[in-house]
């Protein structure tokens, strides 16, 4: 899954693309949502690609799918809001990881709440923000990369 192709998607939803006058509320939560999944298969993807390796053979495609589906939702939300942690990574990874925070709380909101009216500016920002910070994952150092990757996916023993 292309975290491009699913912002591009996002985009149009939030412009009300192939319709005529103002986006539905569904469009616009579906939006918030998509832009969400983006961020989700972009670190669902950088671990993968910095675990098991971005061209996985033969032998290690397993490998690959099988650490590109551990990532957990909460958990990795979890891990990026912890400010102790998070602020030892490189400002790259902490953008990504604030926007991952948010874009979840937000697509769990457009998920859920029945009654929330979705403004087309702040939904937006959401898409735009989340474009950001799938760059702001891309552009960090590999080893950064990798080190963010064991921390979403792994839980920590002992000190």
């Amino acid at each position: 899954m292309k975290p491009e192709h699913l912002l591009d998607i996002a985009d149009d939803l939030a412009r009300g693309s192939g319709r005529r006058g103002r986006p539905r509320q569904a469009d616009l939560a579906r939006a918030v949502s998509t832009a969400y999944y983006a961020l989700f298969h972009a670190l669902a993807n950088c671990c993968a690609d910095r675990l098991a390796g971005a061209s996985p053979g033969s032998g290690s495609r397993r490998a690959w799918r099988q650490t590109y589906t551990s990532l957990e939702h909460r958990f990795a939300r979890n891990r990026c809001e912890n400010r102790d942690v998070i602020r030892r990574f490189p400002e790259d990874i902490q953008a990504f990881a604030a926007s991952f925070a948010l874009l979840q709380r937000q697509r769990e909101v457009a998920d859920y709440e029945p009654n929330v009216d979705h403004s087309r500016y702040r939904v937006a920002i959401l898409v735009h923000k989340a474009r950001q910070a799938v760059q702001r994952l891309e552009n960090a150092d590999a080893r950064d990369r990798r080190a963010f990757a064991l921390y979403v996916l792994l839980r920590l023993r002992g000190r």
